[in-house]
């Protein structure tokens, strides 16, 4: 028996991808998944005896029921060191089970039935499952490359903007790792204001940064905290993502809304993983710089071995994803089937993130380049067979 309401959401494709290799694996199949985002790499080390401390400790195992004083104020401490922005750990700040669970229920707890969403396309497929839950309706906006992949609010209807109530952004993206600029986020808060739009941002790839860039902060804009938050985790800056730990932070109305659902839903997260998390925060860069020169190897590698398998690919400037135009005409399901049925090789098809996304995969990092290598091979013979075909 199913609600109504999960009659309204999309097939989840992650959930068809992993059914898939997990036949293959059972038939003896070799698999190099670049799919799903998680990172390979371990924690620092500095993280993981943070973590085995607190677990040694038997008083750790009682619900903790909310955040840490201290960890709200560590992430007050990393968004002054490192955006400089200032962040009330008191009343601007809240502790999520990464910030899946937090975009998912957050429209639920600031929309109502009908109220309208601005989403993205393409975009990582919880926005819309947030607003579709909470009873919404949701627009699609079109990200292209003729406008660096930005939100171009001149195209959009004044009627259109006038109903929106939320509006959903993620820069540096999933799926496609652009970054924006300083100026794009004043034009996003000046629209916010003129329209009474609450804004989320998605910052979750925020130091997953290469060639010597920074992402801005949209809560660094003069009067973000009026408009919106920005939702960031642990799960990709330091590996922790099975750890399941991340926060929101910015808007005190939503910061209190969100918390307020989340007191009838939640008993908090394990001590000694807010504690890991702490660590992480306050020693920021030091425990993170590594991963990002890893994976920064990666992409340079990926990308040059692919070119040299004659599949032009942007090089993308953050997180750890290739977004890829198919090299010939097939739908992006039908290549990412035929590719993983035929080499082994799991890419995400681009309609998963949205009609835009129609004709491109994404490519994950998050295999060591050995990995990538034959991927690479893999996907070079299967090109080829394409070609002569």
């Amino acid at each position: 028996m199913k609600s109504h309401r999960l009659h309204t959401l999309p097939q989840g494709i992650f959930k068809k991808l992993a059914e898939h290799k997990e036949q293959m694996k059972r038939q003896g199949r070799s698999i190099i998944d670049l799919s799903i985002g998680s990172p390979d790499l371990p924690p620092h080390p500095e993280i993981l005896d943070a973590l085995s401390g607190w677990a040694a400790d038997p008083s750790a195992y009682g619900y903790t029921l909310k955040a840490l004083p201290s960890f709200n104020e560590a992430v007050a401490d990393f968004y002054d060191k490192r955006y400089k922005v200032a962040i009330d750990p008191n009343h601007e700040v809240l502790q999520l089970s990464g910030t899946q669970d937090g975009l998912s229920q957050l429209a639920l707890s600031c929309i109502n039935p009908g109220d309208l969403a601005l989403i993205p396309d393409p975009a990582y497929p919880i926005y819309e499952i947030g607003v579709l839950l909470a009873g919404g309706r949701v627009i699609r906006l079109p990200l292209k490359q003729e406008n660096r992949y930005l939100v171009d609010f001149s195209s959009l209807p004044g009627e259109v903007l006038e109903r929106a109530k939320l509006l959903y952004l993620n820069y540096p993206g999933n799926p496609i790792p652009e970054m924006a600029p300083l100026s794009f986020f004043e034009e996003v808060v000046f629209y916010a204001k003129k329209y009474d739009i609450k804004v989320i941002h998605d910052f979750a790839y925020s130091e997953l940064v290469y060639d010597g860039r920074r992402a801005h902060s949209f809560l660094s804009v003069p009067g973000a905290k009026e408009v919106g938050v920005e939702f960031n985790s642990l799960s990709k800056t330091f590996s922790m993502a099975g750890c399941r730990i991340g926060y929101m932070a910015g808007n005190q109305e939503m910061v209190e809304s969100l918390a307020s659902l989340m007191s009838h839903t939640h008993y908090g997260i394990f001590l000694p993983v807010q504690k890991a998390a702490e660590k992480a925060l306050r020693q920021g860069e030091i425990l993170f710089r590594d991963h990002v020169n890893t994976y920064q190897r990666r992409r340079d590698f990926l990308v040059q071995r692919l070119r040299e398998a004659g599949w032009e690919v942007s090089q993308p400037p953050a997180t750890m994803f290739i977004w890829a135009r198919i090299p010939y005409a097939v739908s992006s399901m039908e290549f990412c089937e035929e590719l993983m049925e035929e080499t082994g090789v799991v890419l995400v098809p681009g309609e998963t993130f949205g009609k835009q996304g129609e004709g491109y995969v994404r490519i994950s990092l998050v295999q060591p380049e050995t990995l990538l290598d034959e991927a690479v091979r893999r996907i070079k013979g299967f090109l080829e067979v394409k070609a002569g075909a």
